[in-house]
């Protein structure tokens, strides 16, 4: 119990103790330290920008998606929702459902216009052959691809800040060493006070690279995580929809049966 008191000083002391190291350690950088924090300072206020906007941008997909997928399943007429020009905006399944509908209206009729007749000229209009099908599918695979692009885009600087931030404060701390005992060397005094200030100042480097690097290692593997999700999502409804499409618009000509009723 006589311990408490202590360990709660000490709590309390750390954090200030903390501020006065840095502090300290900030004064007594070299100008190449300071040029590293300053890069350093930069890229965590592009990484923490990327971060914030990524993730609220897939968390919106992801409302999105979830309700266009509501709206798609709730009916078995999978070309409703296109005639309609319903409009699910930020949602990666809602694209490659609309480039699905283009290409398959564009087989089924030879144009994507929407009109009044629409519906009937659906309705009188063969069906395609499976050749044609597979063009639909090749439309929404190439929409499942654009999407993950757009998804991914910016990911690439978080993946750099991870890498490469604690390298460049290495690279500040090295240097700031060498300063350091070089100017030791030239003064001719090798001791631990003279050296402690400058081998301090090198080390804040290293510390706020690090400071910069870690929230974007999480950041990123949530980010990365995310999109991986909905990619999946994406190619699991661009196989659903290209099975409800084969099912009411796909003709594969007649049956075994029916070509040998023929010959008879």
């Amino acid at each position: 119990m006589g311990n408490i008191p202590a360990l709660m000083a000490t709590t309390v002391l750390f954090p200030i103790l903390a501020t006065n190291a840095l502090t300290f350690a900030l004064q007594e950088s070299s100008i190449p330290g300071k040029i590293v924090l300053g890069v350093l300072f930069v890229g965590s206020i592009f990484s923490w920008a990327i971060m914030v906007t990524k993730i609220r941008t897939l968390n919106f997909a992801r409302r999105q998606t979830d309700h266009f997928l509501a709206h798609f399943r709730s009916d078995r007429e999978p070309l409703r929702l296109y005639r309609d020009g319903a409009s699910f905006e930020g949602a990666p399944s809602f694209a490659v459902y609309v480039a699905g509908c283009d290409e398959l209206a564009f087989q089924l009729l030879g144009s994507t216009e929407i009109d009044e007749t629409f519906p009937a000229r659906l309705e009188m209009a063969p069906k395609i052959s499976p050749v044609q099908h597979r063009a639909v599918v090749t439309a929404m695979e190439r929409a499942v691809g654009e999407q993950g692009l757009k998804l991914e885009s910016q990911t690439i600087l978080l993946a750099t800040a991870v890498s490469g931030a604690p390298f460049l404060g290495l690279l500040g701390t090295v240097w700031g060493v060498m300063d350091t005992f070089t100017s030791v060397a030239i003064a001719g005094a090798p001791n631990l006070a003279a050296m402690a200030p400058g081998v301090s100042g090198a080390l804040i480097t290293t510390v706020v690279a690090l400071l910069v690097a870690i929230p974007a290692m999480f950041g990123y593997n949530y980010i990365v995580t995310s999109i991986r999700s909905q990619l999946v999502q994406m190619e699991n409804f661009a196989a659903e929809l290209s099975s409800e499409f084969e099912h009411k618009y796909v003709s594969h000509g007649p049956n075994l049966v029916e070509r040998l009723a023929t010959f008879r």
